[in-house]
């Protein structure tokens, strides 16, 4: 299998639009696991595309909960980086809307969560 089948198959196990981003940098399963360590990619913000930026490390790392994955509960570990915008003399990242606000769960998994509890009965 060709290294674009992999690929194609990978997109459809992790949020939409994740690989633009982010590298996987490790992939670590057990019986009931599977963590999934992402790095955001130095490639500037949109935003800032005017300004000059210089690259200063990574946020702390978040961990986000999504959907089960042959029985395993999936986490993603995601670092992500932050800039030094040296025209405007601060400190920016990327804006991501990736984790529902209020939970540590991928949009897509919350969402499913509480359309299916709509539907529990005691």
């Amino acid at each position: 299998m060709s290294q674009n089948h992999y690929e194609s198959i990978v997109e459809l196990l992790l949020p939409e639009g994740i690989l633009e981003y982010f590298d996987i940098t490790s992939v670590e399963h057990c019986p009931t696991n599977i963590w999934i360590f992402l790095e955001e990619r130095n490639i500037s913000p949109k935003e800032c595309s005017d300004d000059q930026l210089l690259s200063k490390g990574f946020l702390p790392e978040i961990t986000v909960q999504d959907f089960p994955v042959r029985g395993k509960e999936v986490l993603y570990f995601i670092k992500r980086r932050r800039w030094y915008n040296s025209t405007k003399q601060k400190i920016v990242t990327r804006q991501w809307d990736l984790v529902n606000e209020g939970t540590r769960m991928t949009k897509e998994f919350a969402t499913f969560l509480k359309e299916i509890s709509r539907y529990h009965t005691d």
